[in-house]
């Protein structure tokens, strides 16, 4: 069976039901990855977690050092990535509380470390990312929203922002003619960062708020931490599904 990690976001700095049976701290070629990788038993089986913010939740989404994290969860023996992202929603469909399992992503984002591929290379290397996420994992994460009655859209466009700040209502209006579904900040370069590792990928998106200008008030940080509060115990529940069939 592979080995799953699970990359927790903004509200998943702690696993809820992780039986830990180590906490390893790496270092690699690219720095101190987010926080210790966490080893242990969740939903019957061997998982690793990380907390992509740190824990406490301290490293905003551009300041992330995403080579030295998917570097780390390689070395520490990962075969497959989830990733839980907390979004905003765009699309209408996507309202808050909703789970969105997207199929494709557009990256905004500017000036971040997204590739292993620099330096004093033999050679240039391109890889191909047609379809960011793993097709595989898509699907037994839509089959899990499906058996646990929860609202999801089995296919979204994720719009990745540089951060920290939220989005303006022109941006998100551009995202939107772009086709971007929901919005979020952690999305790249963390995607691409499997596929140069060959590590199956796939994102587990819970809109916490309207995007901007999507709903007659301003986005609160209380809205948020209320929509996280309340999705976070089903996102528990699709994973152990999840790793259940893995």
């Amino acid at each position: 069976m592979a080995v799953v990690a699970i990359i927790g976001g903004t509200g998943l700095t702690q696993l809820e039901g992780l039986s830990i049976r180590e906490a390893v701290s790496l270092e690699t070629p690219y720095g101190a990855p987010s926080a210790d990788i966490l080893r242990g038993e969740f939903g019957g089986r061997e998982v690793l977690f990380l907390a992509r913010h740190g824990h406490p939740h301290r490293i905003p989404p551009h300041q992330v050092n995403y080579r030295a994290n998917l570097w780390a969860l390689k070395q520490a023996g990962a075969e497959a990535i989830i990733a839980v992202n907390a979004v905003g929603g765009i699309h209408a469909a996507m309202g808050t509380g909703h789970f969105c399992v997207p199929h494709q992503l557009i990256d905004y984002t500017w000036g971040r470390e997204h590739t292993f591929y620099e330096g004093e290379l033999d050679h240039v290397t391109h890889v191909d990312f047609t379809h960011p996420y793993a097709e595989n994992l898509r699907a037994k994460l839509i089959g899990a929203l499906q058996a646990e009655g929860y609202p999801y859209s089995g296919h979204g466009v994720y719009a990745c922002s540089q951060g920290p700040r939220l989005e303006t209502v022109a941006e998100i209006a551009r995202m939107e003619r772009d086709g971007a579904d929901i919005v979020g900040m952690t999305g790249m370069p963390e995607a691409v960062l499997a596929r140069e590792l060959a590590l199956p990928y796939a994102c587990l998106a819970l809109v916490v708020n309207p995007a901007a200008g999507k709903s007659t008030g301003v986005i609160t940080m209380a809205e948020i931490e209320q929509a996280l509060a309340d999705g976070m115990g089903k996102v528990k529940a699709v994973l152990q599904r999840v790793l259940a069939q893995a």
